[in-house]
């Protein structure tokens, strides 16, 4: 379907950062706008902020100031709902408040002509049930964008169950034409995002909640060899404790409590004590004024003398850490005739990539006396810090052996306490399997799964994109070790991923 033309009307309902936000958009892609707030000048106090927020880019010379004028113009403040009966599209974007969204979408359906699109910028409440109620829930639909609007380039379009999958379509290319990046998603909890993202908070609180390493040694650890922008906790005090623990208390109730989406008491603790990150000046960190940052805990430069590194079996996502260790000037000896997967041999010591289980059980599984394992990374040419973890038969001079080699690499070693699939490794598993079971559920594609994470969070790879590449039977036994590990359903692994690694299938072709 095509998208709307630009002499069409956006209506948007609720002036705030999010409704005028939208409204900017729809405003710089050319059409006339109306914004509409029940709080007495809140939509002229909207437009103006639009303005302010403009003119910031004139001054940095990143627009012209007839740019801003003439997107102001496109902009009028409505005083009551009656004036936004003849828009093409009305986006809807107040309080979370099931009931209150059911009244004012019972009043556009009176107000608005049959062809107006009603949508509402919800992020955790059903499409469904707001549309319930109406003669013609069909035209109505969910367009979730993420804040601030006019920088987030995802647009979640939502589609409930009487939606026409003709206004989901317009909804779609009207989105693209406005310079979004939109997916098509279900109504179900959470939609994409909010539901994905999900175990990129748990597996991080849960990580320190055991002690396997301190939030800004986990935050390191995931932005310097995972990739991601911010790591879990500075990203939960950015979000607000009060914020991202209710999306997890909503999505896990909507899913009856699957154990998956349980929220942590960690976090409920931080916001019964008002703790809330950056906007009460403490969280996990400290924001006040003269605060000491906290630093990661990696591990103090070693001296050991490295003996000629052997790498053995078929090295795959590994295969840049060795060609890193020969750039670095280190003696390698290749061993490609020796069958398995590939690990390095250090003197005494083996060191392998993490496959989900402990350090501990691993080397009594395969006879190890000494075995260190290592995280996953986003790019091992690239990286630059890494996790490692011992088992029992790992003496101090076997520490310094193997903290001395990843520093010769470039790498800043953080040691954890020996803990199931590490940091990185144990957080994309279950990203992908969360993104594998919302495929399985016919919430969204492979492809929009993938867009939706790297367009709304910044991801580096999409979950699944990344699965792929690290093979789907890897993924699969990394969930399994973590189950086994846990004993808890939390790690059970989507039957669509199983299936998919049976078959030695992927995601994306």
């Amino acid at each position: 379907m095509p998208a709307l033309v630009t002499s069409d009307i956006i209506a948007v309902i609720g002036a705030g950062a999010m409704g005028a936000g939208i409204a900017q958009v729809a405003a710089q892609a050319g059409h006339p706008v109306r914004l509409y707030d029940n709080r007495d000048g809140a939509a002229q106090a909207g437009i103006d902020g639009v303005r302010r927020q403009l003119e910031k880019r004139v001054a940095r010379g990143k627009m012209a100031q007839d740019e801003v004028e003439t997107i102001i113009a496109r902009m009028t403040p409505a005083a009551t709902l009656a004036e936004l009966a003849d828009s093409r599209l009305v986006v809807e974007a107040i309080v979370e408040n099931l009931d209150v969204k059911r009244g004012v979408f019972a009043e556009l359906e009176a107000l608005c002509g049959p062809g107006t699109l009603l949508t509402s910028n919800t992020s955790s409440l059903s499409i469904t049930s707001i549309a319930a109620d109406l003669e013609r829930p069909e035209r109505v639909a969910g367009l979730h964008f993420f804040n601030p609007a006019p920088v987030m380039k995802l647009v979640e379009v939502i589609s409930g169950l009487a939606t026409d999958a003709e206004v989901a379509e317009t909804l779609y290319a009207t989105a693209a034409a406005w310079g979004k990046v939109p997916v098509h998603a279900s109504s179900t909890p959470g939609f994409i995002v909010n539901r994905v993202a999900r175990p990129f908070y748990a597996e991080g609180l849960r990580l320190m909640q055991e002690g396997a390493a301190a939030p800004a040694t986990l935050d390191a650890l995931l932005r310097q060899a995972g990739g991601f922008r911010m790591g879990p906790f500075e990203l939960m005090d950015l979000i607000g404790h009060d914020v991202n623990y209710a999306v997890t208390r909503s999505v896990f109730d909507a899913y009856y409590g699957d154990t998956r989406f349980e929220p942590s008491l960690v976090q409920q603790a931080l916001v019964e004590a008002g703790r809330l990150g950056r906007k009460s000046g403490l969280g996990f960190y400290d924001y006040r004024d003269n605060a000491t940052p906290d630093a990661p805990d990696f591990a103090a430069p070693a001296e050991a003398e490295l003996p000629p590194l052997v790498a053995e079996g078929q090295l795959g996502a590994i295969a840049p850490l060795v060609a890193r260790a020969e750039a670095a000037g280190l003696e390698v000896v290749h061993r490609e005739s020796i069958s398995g997967e590939g690990r390095l041999r250090l003197g005494g010591l083996t060191l392998a990539l993490s496959d989900g289980r402990c350090a501990a059980e691993r080397a009594r599984d395969e006879g190890l006396e000494a075995l260190v394992l290592f995280d996953l990374c986003l790019d091992y040419g690239e990286a630059s810090a890494i996790a490692l973890a011992a088992s029992p038969g790992v003496d101090a001079a076997g520490r310094d052996l193997a903290t001395a080699l990843f520093q010769r690499l470039g790498l800043d070693v953080a040691w954890l306490t020996d803990t199931p699939g590490l940091v990185v490794l144990r957080t994309v598993a279950m990203l992908a399997n969360e993104a594998a079971d919302a495929v399985l559920q016919g919430v969204c594609s492979a492809t929009d799964g993938d867009l939706a994470m790297q367009a709304g969070l910044n991801y580096p790879r999409g979950p699944l994109a990344w699965a792929d590449g690290l093979g789907l039977d890897f993924v699969h036994r990394t969930l399994t070790h973590l189950q086994q590990s846990y004993g808890e359903e939390r790690y059970r692994a989507s039957f669509l991923l199983r299936r998919k690694a049976l078959a030695e299938e992927t995601f994306h072709v």
